[in-house]
C-alpha cells in the first residue's frame, strides 16, 4: 500500500530543494552585480588619475623650469656683482696706463732741463709735456666746458662774480676764473665764471 504522505513529502523535499537551489542561484547574480560596481568604481578612479596625470606632469615641468630659471638668475646676479667689483677696482686701469706715458715725459723733461740755461728750452719741454697730458685726458673722454663768451648755464657754470656792464648782453660770461670739465654728459667740475649783469 502506498503511503499517501510520501508523495507529498517527496514533493515538499523537491520543492524545498528547488527553493534552495533558486536562492543559491541568486547569490552569484548578486555577487556579479557587486563586482561590476567595484570594477566601474576602479575604472572611474583610473580615468580620474589619467585626467590628473597631464596636470601633474605640466606642474612638474613648470616647477622644474622655475627652479632652473631661479638658479640662472642667481648665477647672473653673482656675475654682475663680480663684474661691478672688478670695474670699481680696475676701472681706471687703461687711463692710468696712458698716464704713465705722461709721467715718463715729465721725467725726461726734468732731466733735459737740468743743464739747460735757456728759458725757451724749458718752456718748450713744459709745453710738450702739457700737450701730451691733455691729449691723454681727451682720449679718456675728458672735455673742457666752454665758458668765456657763452651764455651762463647753471648746469655747467658756477657764477662767483657778477659785473654790471652795458658792453655785453646780460647773463653772458665775461671771464672764466677756473676751467670746468665734463665726462660725456656728466659734469666733473663746473666752470667758475664772472657773469655780466645790467648796470
Amino acid at each position: 500500500m502506498k503511503n499517501p504522505f510520501k508523495g507529498v513529502s517527496d514533493n515538499n523535499e523537491n520543492d524545498v530543494n528547488i527553493g534552495e537551489n533558486t536562492e543559491e542561484d541568486k547569490l552569484p547574480e548578486n555577487n556579479t552585480e557587486v563586482i561590476s560596481e567595484e570594477a566601474d568604481a576602479e575604472a572611474s578612479e583610473n580615468n580620474e588619475e589619467e585626467e590628473r596625470n597631464p596636470l601633474q606632469e605640466k606642474y612638474e615641468q613648470l616647477n622644474n623650469q622655475y627652479i632652473r630659471l631661479a638658479a640662472d638668475f642667481e648665477n647672473y646676479r653673482k656675475r654682475q656683482e663680480q663684474e661691478k667689483e672688478a670695474l670699481l677696482k680696475y676701472g681706471a686701469e687703461n687711463t692710468l696706463k696712458k698716464m704713465i706715458e705722461v709721467l715718463d715725459n715729465f721725467e725726461r723733461g726734468m732731466k733735459a732741463i737740468e743743464t739747460v740755461e735757456d728759458c725757451e728750452k724749458v718752456k718748450e719741454c713744459y709745453n710738450l709735456a702739457y700737450k701730451n697730458f691733455t691729449d691723454v685726458l681727451n682720449k679718456a673722454g675728458l672735455e673742457v666746458i666752454k665758458a668765456e663768451g657763452e651764455t651762463f648755464d647753471p648746469n655747467f657754470h658756477e657764477a662767483v662774480m657778477q659785473t654790471p656792464t652795458s658792453e655785453m648782453p646780460e647773463h653772458t660770461i665775461i671771464a672764466e676764473l677756473q676751467k670746468g670739465y665734463k665726462l660725456g654728459d656728466k659734469v666733473l667740475r663746473p666752470s667758475l665764471v664772472n657773469v655780466a649783469v645790467q648796470e
